[in-house]
Parts: C-alpha cells; sequence; structure tokens
C-alpha cells in the first residue's frame, strides 16, 4: 500500500503509522478497513479514545441533525444550545446518580490541557508548587504534565528542565506485600526527606501507558487519606480510564474515593471528537475569568455526541454490567491463553476492558503485536520497555469479535513463540 506521501511530507515524529503501515478508509463498530477492503479488528480503540466502537449511530444521527441545522460548531465558552443540553444530561445521567457535585472546566480539546489546568489550579488553591506523582505515570506530553510523566522517552524529548513533581513508587511497584504509600507517608511527615511540601497528588487508578498496572482500592483509599492529613489535593487522571473503561463511568468509584479534582478526555465525546474536561470541588474553583483560556474550549459538536453517550449509556446501570460481562470473558481468554503457554511466562493485568498480557521479555508484546496485524487485529503495547500487550476492544465490541480477536493473538503468540507453527 503506498505509504510514499506520508514519508515525504510527514514528520518523524508520526508512531502508530510505523505499527499499523497502510491507509485506512472507513470504519463501523469494532472494524477498520483499508483502502483495500480489508478488514481489521480493534483491539486498539484510538488509544482509548473509541469506547463506544467507531462511527457509533447513536451519535451520528444526532450529529448530523445538529450540523444539517446549522447549529454552533465554534463559540470559545460562550453558551450554546449544545454545550447547556450537555451540561444537563451529564448532571442527571453521571454526576448526580454517584452523588457527585463536581464544577465543570472546559479546556483545550486534549488531555493533557485537562492535566495542565489540573496542576495550575492546585497551585493556586495551595500556594505550593510541587506535584506527586507516580512511576510509571503517563499524563501527556505538553511541559506541565510532561513533568508528572515518567516515561524517559517521553521526558527525554522535553529539550528542558523539568521540574516542580516528586515521584513515589506506585502501588506494587516494590513488589507484593510491600505497601509504597509507607514511603509517601514518611516523606511528608519528616522535614529533612527533601520532599517539598505538595499542592497536590495526580493518580491513575490503572496506568495505561505504563503497563497497565492496577492500584487496589485499600492503596488508593489509604492515598487519599493521606490527601487529606496532608492538605494535598487528589487528582485522578481518568482520561483513558474513565468513561466506562474500566466498568464504571469513572474509574474510582469501585475503591470509594472522592478526588478533589478529576480530568477527563479521550472518549468523554463518544465519537472520537476532541474535548476534554476537569471537575473540580465547587469551593476550589478559585480561576479568575480567563485566567486558564484556549481558543477550543468549546468544542460544540462534541457536546453533542457527549451528550447523546452520557444519557444512552449512563442514564441506568445497564451498560456497566454489560461491560463486566465482556470484561469476564476477555480476561477469561487471555488468563487461558497464559496458561495454555506457560513457557511465555505471561502475566494477565487490569481491570475492565483495560487489560493487558505481561512478558518478562520486552519483545515479545511487541513481535507478538507486528504478528497480529499481520492477521487482521489492530493492537498495541505499553510498559516502560513495550513489555505489555495491551487490549483496548470497545465496551461494545459483541462476544462473537472478542472471540476471534482472542483466537487471533494466541494464533500470533504461537508463531513467534514456534516459527515453524508458520509453516
Amino acid at each position: 500500500m503506498d505509504l510514499d506521501i506520508f514519508d515525504r511530507l510527514e514528520s518523524q515524529v508520526r508512531s502508530y503509522i510505523r505499527d499499523f503501515p497502510v491507509v485506512f478508509a472507513r470504519a463501523q463498530g469494532s472494524h477498520i478497513f483499508d483502502e483495500n477492503g480489508r478488514r481489521y479488528l480493534d483491539f486498539f480503540s484510538g488509544a482509548g479514545t473509541l469506547n463506544y466502537g467507531h462511527n457509533n449511530p447513536v451519535f451520528k444521527r444526532p450529529l448530523l441533525d445538529y450540523l444539517e441545522s446549522d447549529g454552533i460548531a465554534h463559540a470559545l465558552d460562550m453558551a450554546t444550545s449544545a454545550k447547556k443540553r450537555f451540561l444537563e444530561v451529564f448532571e442527571r445521567a453521571v454526576l448526580a446518580p454517584r452523588g457527585l457535585a463536581y464544577t465543570l472546566q472546559f479546556t483545550g480539546p486534549t488531555g493533557a490541557n485537562a492535566v495542565e489546568a489540573a496542576f495550575k489550579l492546585a497551585r493556586q488553591v495551595k500556594r505550593r508548587h510541587n506535584i506527586v506523582a507516580f512511576t510509571h505515570s503517563f499524563h501527556g506530553v505538553s511541559a506541565g504534565a510532561l513533568a508528572a510523566t515518567a516515561n524517559q522517552k517521553f521526558r527525554g524529548a522535553a529539550g528542558t528542565a523539568l521540574g516542580n513533581v516528586s515521584f513515589m513508587p506506585y502501588d506494587g511497584y516494590l513488589g507484593e506485600g510491600v505497601d509504597t504509600l509507607d514511603y509517601l507517608q514518611t516523606c511528608l511527615g519528616d522535614p529533612s526527606s527533601g520532599l517539598d511540601r505538595p499542592a497536590a497528588v495526580i493518580v491513575e487508578t490503572v496506568q495505561g501507558e505504563g503497563g497497565i498496572n492496577e492500584a487496589g482500592a485499600r492503596w488508593l483509599r489509604r492515598l487519599e487519606s493521606l490527601c487529606r492529613a496532608h492538605d494535598m489535593l487528589l487528582i485522578v487522571d481518568d482520561i483513558q480510564t474513565g468513561c466506562g473503561r474500566t466498568g464504571d463511568f469513572f474509574s474510582f468509584e469501585a475503591s470509594g474515593i472522592r478526588p478533589d479534582i478529576v480530568t477527563l478526555s479521550k472518549s468523554l465525546s463518544g465519537f472520537g471528537l476532541p474535548m476534554s474536561l476537569v471537575l473540580l470541588r465547587p469551593d476550589i474553583d478559585q480561576w479568575q475569568p480567563g485566567a486558564h483560556s484556549g481558543t477550543f474550549r468549546g468544542n460544540n459538536l462534541a457536546f453533542v455526541t457527549a451528550a447523546a453517550a452520557a444519557e444512552h449509556y449512563w442514564s441506568d446501570d445497564c451498560f456497566s454490567r454489560e461491560i463486566a460481562a465482556r470484561a469476564a470473558t476477555l480476561r477469561a481468554g487471555l488468563e487461558r491463553i497464559a496458561a495454555a503457554h506457560t513457557d511465555a511466562a505471561l502475566a494477565v493485568r487490569g481491570r475492565g476492558m483495560i487489560l493487558g498480557l505481561a512478558s518478562s521479555d520486552s519483545a515479545l508484546a511487541g513481535r507478538i503485536a507486528q504478528r497480529t496485524f499481520g492477521h487482521g487485529v489492530i493492537i498495541e503495547t505499553s510498559g516502560a520497555r513495550g513489555e505489555v500487550l495491551k487490549f483496548l476492544p470497545a465496551l461494545t465490541m459483541s462476544e462473537e469479535s472478542l472471540a476471534e480477536g482472542l483466537a487471533i493473538v494466541e494464533r500470533a503468540l504461537a508463531e513467534v513463540l514456534d516459527p515453524a507453527v508458520v509453516n
């Protein structure tokens, strides 16, 4: 397939095109088709941006109707009918049933924009500069968010010093039986620990880019308690793990914690349209008008589809139950694969529909992903060394498609472990 125009004109920074070197033309549900009409099963979901699948008709029809009615497309942060409807539906379907009373701040269109805003606000509210982040974290690649991102691949591209963030060990980082929060607690209580008193702590309940590492509910509750005891704001980065990816709308619901600030993006619009949001406790909404701005804070097309997503999928708990059933199927399939290939020493990680197959062989996951793509399944890797095969299928994927994809992954694994299988 001809990729010459991309090679000639596009920057070397492009990445996913190198893993999936075809020209994609159309998509529907959990399938993507290239220009030659070949079908690919999508276990990638736009890195978690398409939780409800491609071109979901639940969103497409309202969007087309809105465009055909000459609805407002761009309005900065002015009031529009599309934003009004989103606010009404989000409050009714998402916030109120969970007893949450957050104020909504619309930021620039990416998740990193939401993280930047969260950090700025936390520093203003607490009048302190330091943020605590965790090993293997990923929060974005703009300067402030990048400072809280752990991987040297991203940090090394900054071209400048990254500061005002202190890294602490994530749950499980020091092995089983070690509560890593003991170290954070000790540092917070020791005036000679070298830890500048933090304004906030930012955490992913399941680390996606970092390798599908899951924080336990008890660990998260203790982290919340430390934040309260030491006057730090708790920020949950739900950009990839929110909007149903772990089963509930918010990934922190199962732990029972109540973050002070939550960042959302990726699947918030439901349709792949750029949209980012910061949820914050009303009492810490200390922004002065215009103090955090941006031309594309008001993607009204995204408001239309986001309202449709919230109303259709989250007005009751039916969709959560469906996700739980699919997640059980996916996990069972991965555990069966791991058990059948003990020579590969694979471990299943994650929660809900963000799962991974981890290997001590850092090259194995990449080789499986490459072979899997050759058989018509799109899947990526994650982890510090790319050692985890990362499963992010649409939350709406059928049981038949899940089974098809798992069978292809297992076939690819067998071929990688024993090249003779290919013949």
